[in-house]
């Protein structure tokens, strides 16, 4: 599970890589690729969340499978 977690991990940056490369070459509109991007972003941050998650409950005794993808609103407003 945890690879497949950082595999969809790559697969976003990837993402992310290209719409920035598009905007780049005037290939999508400055509009379109903040609005993917934010897309985007928000499935990393949930991803890397999950992540966090699963290495905690592992690290802890409890089981990774537990550990559950909390929503977009809540890991976006997460405090650093």
């Amino acid at each position: 599970m945890d690879q497949d977690i950082q595999n969809r991990i790559k697969e976003l940056i990837d993402e992310e890589h290209s719409l920035r490369s598009a905007l780049g070459d005037g290939k999508i509109s400055e509009d379109e690729e903040h609005q993917r991007l934010t897309s985007v972003e928000a499935q990393l941050d949930q991803c890397w969340d999950l992540l966090r998650q699963r290495r905690a409950k592992r690290q802890y005794g409890e089981n990774p499978k537990e550990a559950a993808p909390r929503s977009a609103d809540v890991v976006e407003n997460y405090l650093e």
